[in-house]
């Protein structure tokens, strides 16, 4: 049975940021997940999934240190010297990740430079991923990188193509650095889900959930999501399934419908 986890971020967002956890538990599930943890306290953070008993299955590298965080957001992956500061941004992210028991780190590559071609920032994105590796190889953490749509959320982002994301995992060769495919993105940006998802079950480590148009629960949009469900249980996927969408009513009851369309 697949495992879900609702992005806290896009759900109850009337609550305090800590409150949700338990909103979560309410609504029937037992994880969450969100973006930065590099703005918010990781003591209250842990104390509020303790008490919730609510697991957080994700978050994104980030760092505290103001001119790390600044210079990892210049650089991204598309640098020459990317990997440098990347291994830095991976190894206090790890010990924030160890701290609050995250399995899962997001990474993403930047905004496409115009200054040299898109091959050179490929072996960029490549180079910087196999220098933080051993981190994630030792620590036991999966790094999961996350193309994004260009059509209407992430325009001018580097890495939009499933087929280039996988090849880029191969690339790099490592157990621990795989994909975040996010079901969204990849039916904006090419289609053929199950297909992909079957073909590559092995090089991803976490998917994201939103309905397309409008990046709502699903069921509001032109996805099966009955169907893609099943195919990515009978594949045996062990990992969390990321419910990162903007519920168009009530976020409990949007949860429970979304819990009903992978239970058949």
């Amino acid at each position: 049975m697949l495992v879900f986890s609702a992005c806290i971020e896009m759900m109850f967002r009337s609550l305090p940021f800590e409150e949700r956890f338990e909103a979560v538990k309410n609504a029937g599930l037992g994880c969450a997940e969100f973006w930065g943890w590099s703005s918010r306290s990781l003591g209250d953070l842990r104390d509020a999934s303790r008490k919730s008993g609510v697991r957080i299955t994700s978050m994104c590298v980030g760092s505290k240190d103001p001119g790390l965080a600044a210079e990892y957001g210049k650089r991204a992956l598309l640098s020459e010297d990317s990997g440098e500061v990347l291994f830095k941004v991976v190894e206090e992210s790890i010990e924030a990740a160890k701290f609050l028991g995250v399995p899962a780190l997001i990474i993403t590559t930047g905004q496409e430079r115009t200054d040299i071609s898109h091959a050179e920032q490929h072996d960029c994105v490549v180079n910087a991923l196999k220098q933080a590796a051993p981190l994630f190889e030792r620590s036991g953490i999966t790094a999961v990188l996350e193309p994004l749509n260009i059509l209407c959320d992430h325009k001018g982002y580097f890495l939009s193509s499933g087929y280039e994301a996988f090849d880029i995992i191969r690339e790099v060769g490592s157990p621990k650095v795989k994909l975040l495919y996010d079901i969204y993105h990849q039916q904006i940006t090419e289609g053929n889900l199950i297909p992909n998802i079957r073909s590559n079950i092995g090089l991803i480590g976490h998917f994201h959930v939103a309905d397309n148009p409008g990046r709502h629960e699903p069921g509001t949009g032109e996805i099966n999501y009955k169907n893609v469900f099943k195919a990515i249980d009978e594949l045996g996927y062990e990992g969390a399934v990321g419910l990162e969408y903007s519920p168009t009513g009530d976020d409990a009851q949007a949860l429970k419908t979304t819990l009903a369309l992978a239970r058949g």
